[in-house]
């Protein structure tokens, strides 16, 4: 009977232990999105993602064929619905991207390129819970699965993107009100119109 109750100690002890771990984890600098998850986190998650994933749609094959035009089209989709937390060119490095908890994988490193092409259309129809990847599922706003399809296309280009291909997405990203304002006077410029002035401060007092 002692000897049932010590073996029911040491497992009650080491899944608390385990638990203390975890919880240290994934609290470690408290709950800051600047931090850089752990090592124990990275495993856990890549499990967790791997497991999450039915088997049926990894072992899925890409029904549509990689030809100049849609990757093309794919780049540009790319550039302006992922470009803005991923980077023309896939490195996250991105104000957003960077700001994330986790950050937004380098989707040209063997931890992306290695997984399978079911894989990677499964994550861009379904999402990752628990991290800034939304689902882009068949039928929204994205466009359908042969969108989805083709990005994993680009997503496989991405560690032979030219510079000149860069340079095409960068017209094509996501542009706040100060980026298009900019834009209208350099093109009111080059078509001979009078710079527009700058309204005075609102604390100007009238004389």
């Amino acid at each position: 009977m002692k000897r049932r109750t010590l073996v029911i100690v040491v497992v009650v002890v080491a899944m608390l232990s385990v638990i203390v771990a975890v919880a240290a984890s994934l609290l470690h600098d408290g709950l800051s999105a600047r931090a850089k998850p752990t090592q124990i986190e990275t495993v856990i998650a890549r499990n967790a993602r791997r497991l999450a994933i039915p088997a049926n749609a990894r072992l899925t094959q890409n029904p549509v064929l990689a030809s100049v035009e849609d990757l093309r089209d794919a780049r540009l989709h790319f550039a302006d619905h992922c470009a803005i937390c991923h980077d023309n060119d896939g490195s996250g490095e991105t104000a957003i991207g960077s700001g994330l908890y986790p950050k937004p994988p380098d989707l040209r490193l063997p931890q992306t390129q290695n997984l399978t092409d079911g894989e990677l259309f499964w994550i861009i129809e379904n999402g990752v819970r628990f991290t800034g990847m939304p689902a882009f599922a068949s039928g929204g706003e994205h466009g359908g699965t042969q969108d989805s399809w083709r990005l994993v296309h680009f997503i496989r280009h991405l560690p032979h993107l030219t510079d000149a291909e860069r340079i095409e997405m960068e017209r094509y990203n996501p542009k706040g009100p100060g980026d298009r304002e900019e834009e209208q006077q350099e093109s009111d410029f080059l078509k001979g119109a009078t710079p527009r002035r700058k309204p005075e401060s609102q604390d100007h007092h009238k004389e």
